[in-house]
């Protein structure tokens, strides 16, 4: 059953895709973060629904008027060099044959990065862009809060199987990221019950965040907490959610995570941190050494065995930074770090510029919880293998196009019609009404 809703679904959604592929994104977007087929249990595990979201999408893309350069501000630029330079690493690294399958899965994510920022171009594209990035995480999320709950923080939390955040510490990040852009949804909502509900599945998302006992996310909770209550407009109830989660989520955490979070402050005597600071140390040897890094890995025995420190058995970097230094040297580096500070510079023109125009309000709010996301993924990512993750790059297109939005006051030409109307779904609404607003017959009296 639950393969035919998944091929069904996506089936659906790649045949509306082919008239308006803005909705191929969204099918892609689904697939790509949540991998909804790795829930299932038959034929559609295996099923190629990815490339099939990314084939009808770039069929779309070829026969629509309603598309648009990419290039549409600095941090898109910042990406495209990025993308550049590591196509140049791969050819120049040490194994480009090995590392062909992973530059590979990189170069897809990104080229539909690139289309997404093609064709999505009104309010209503960015809005469902963003629950479709959040809710396919959010749903994953509620599922954990609930397992951690009711199990008492016993087990960890794993992400989706044969995905890029199936680790536990890769997915309590990814969670950890999408708290603060649940509450710029939960801010569009007018229903005061979806909001309450929007402000459980953040709780749960959090109680995820600290059943997957990483020791990563429990430092990245704390930043991205730090913040959030910061540059958040309710501070009372974000303040209240923040103590809920350290006076009642942490206290019932069983000793085996405590023990575990304990050895943060005793790094040198952990075997694990270690071999992550001797991982930095060669990424840095290989970086001095290579001046477009190793490829798209650097964990070579040659390279652990040239400049291990404290051992020669190779390991991931566990750091964005130092994986982005090994892997694309510092040049790599230098333009992933810029394109991220340019992205949070978007996100701070968005919060300071748009939160005075009443019909952009909703942009400024954007800005301003995409801010303490990314202060998240710079926080929790410093321990983290998590370079190349669709999260942070839909967050980027989301405030990219969000300016572009507000610099050219959009809201004074579009049209007012509805999400349905956009999704092409408008005119099954209209019979539905117009059905029932027909009078009965009625009987013989």
């Amino acid at each position: 059953m639950r393969d035919l809703l998944v091929v069904g679904i996506a089936g659906l959604a790649a045949l509306m895709a082919l008239k308006r592929p803005w909705i191929g994104v969204m099918l892609w977007t689904w697939i790509s973060i949540m991998n909804p087929h790795r829930y299932t249990w038959g034929f559609a595990y295996s099923a190629p629904l990815a490339a099939m979201a990314a084939g009808v999408t770039l069929l779309g893309l070829l026969f629509t008027k309603e598309r648009r350069h990419p290039f549409q501000g600095a941090p898109m630029v910042w990406f495209f060099l990025f993308a550049c330079a590591i196509t140049l690493s791969w050819l120049l690294g040490l194994d480009p044959a090995g590392d062909y399958a992973q530059w590979n899965k990189v170069m897809k994510i990104y080229l539909m990065t690139f289309v997404a920022a093609m064709l999505l171009h009104n309010k209503h594209h960015i809005m469902a862009f963003a629950w479709v990035t959040v809710g396919s995480l959010a749903i994953l999320g509620a599922k954990g809060g609930l397992f951690t709950i009711l199990t008492g923080g016993a087990h960890r939390v794993w992400g989706p199987p044969g995905s890029f955040i199936f680790d536990n510490n890769e997915f309590a990040l990814s969670l950890i990221m999408i708290i603060p852009l649940l509450h710029f949804l939960q801010l569009q909502l007018q229903s005061r019950l979806a909001r309450h509900g929007v402000s459980v599945v953040m709780l749960l998302c959090a109680a995820a965040a600290i059943g997957t006992h990483s020791r990563g996310a429990l430092l990245a909770i704390a930043a991205m907490g730090a913040m959030f209550w910061w540059r958040s407009k309710h501070k009372g109830a974000i303040g209240a959610m923040i103590l809920l989660v350290v006076l009642i989520l942490l206290p019932m955490m069983p000793d085996s995570w405590w023990e575990r979070m304990n050895t943060i402050s005793t790094y040198n005597e952990d075997a694990s941190a270690m071999g992550r600071i001797n991982a930095w140390i060669v990424a840095w040897e290989v970086a001095k050494s290579h001046l477009f890094g190793a490829g798209m890995t650097y964990h070579h025995d040659l390279f652990f065995a040239l400049y291990g420190k404290y051992s020669q058995e190779p390991l991931a970097a566990h750091s964005i930074y130092f994986q982005v230094l090994g892997n694309h040297g510092f040049v790599g580096l230098f333009v992933y770090l810029m394109m991220w500070f340019s992205t949070y510079s978007t996100a701070s023109w968005l919060r300071r510029h748009a939160r005075e125009i009443p019909e952009a309000r909703w942009a400024a709010d954007l800005g301003g919880m995409a801010q303490v996301s990314l202060v998240g993924f710079a926080v929790g990512g410093a321990f983290l293998s998590l370079s190349y993750f669709d999260l942070p790059y839909n967050i980027m297109v989301m405030v990219v196009l969000a300016r572009v939005w507000v610099t050219t006051r959009a809201w004074e030409r579009e049209p007012k019609e509805s999400f349905l109307d956009y999704a092409g779904l408008g005119r099954f609404k209209r019979r539905r009404e117009a059905a029932l607003a027909v009078p009965r017959a009625r009987g013989p009296q």
